[in-house]
């Protein structure tokens, strides 16, 4: 498992289904916590279509207005700013923060004993622990869609999920939301927040 393994996003293919839509957008949210976008990364999105009235449909052209807007430094020195900083970060990304108040804590462990159930494990490159949210989003890829793994049903990824994700990630973007150094990545996290409540809601209706 690792966070810079997503698949190539296509933001326009017509003929995909749902399921690999929603692979598409959590491989997206993974690529763009892990660490700031890259140039072509910003204008593939640019040049994105955004059309629709449904809340998603919003909060994604959110984004694409966002990405024709944005310089890469600019987001760079956000992201740094954001969650690398000098010491603690200003956001923490790490699900063991808002379930404990501290990081590599007991929800973690729990998290390294699901994910060796599922025959996953973090790369040895990758510094971030898995409960970082740009991990946790791979997971979900990889659950839906991966051909690296056998895919799951809905059951494991609502499981994996709520047990997760679910209780802390809506806490993770109003955190986002309110620092007042977030620009772009408040615009991120307004299209993360809706998908995964949008998910929330899916789920309790499978």
């Amino acid at each position: 498992m690792s966070m810079s393994s997503s698949q190539p996003i296509k933001f326009e293919s017509p003929d995909r289904g749902e399921e690999t839509a929603r692979a598409d957008l959590y491989g997206l949210l993974a690529t763009l916590y892990a660490a700031p976008p890259s140039q072509d990364l910003i204008d593939t999105i640019a040049s994105a279509r955004s059309e629709g009235e449904g809340v998603l449909e919003q909060a994604w052209a959110g984004l694409v207005a966002a990405c024709r807007e944005a310089d890469p430094e600019a987001v760079r020195d956000e992201y740094e700013s954001l969650f690398i900083g000098v010491g603690k970060p200003e956001v923490m990304l790490y699900g063991s923060y808002y379930l404990s108040g501290f990081l590599m804590e007991k929800p973690l462990a729990a998290l390294r004993t699901d994910l060796a159930q599922l025959g996953l494990e973090r790369d040895a490159s990758v510094t971030e622990s898995e409960d970082h949210i740009a991990m946790l989003c791979e997971v979900m890829r990889y659950l839906i869609a991966s051909d690296e793994i056998a895919p799951v049903g809905i059951a494991e990824q609502k499981r994996f999920f709520a047990t997760h994700m679910q209780p802390w990630v809506v806490a993770m973007c109003d955190a986002v939301a309110a620092h007042p150094e977030s620009r772009f990545y408040r615009v991120v996290t307004a299209l993360a927040r809706t998908f995964f409540e949008v998910e929330m809601q899916a789920f309790d209706m499978s």
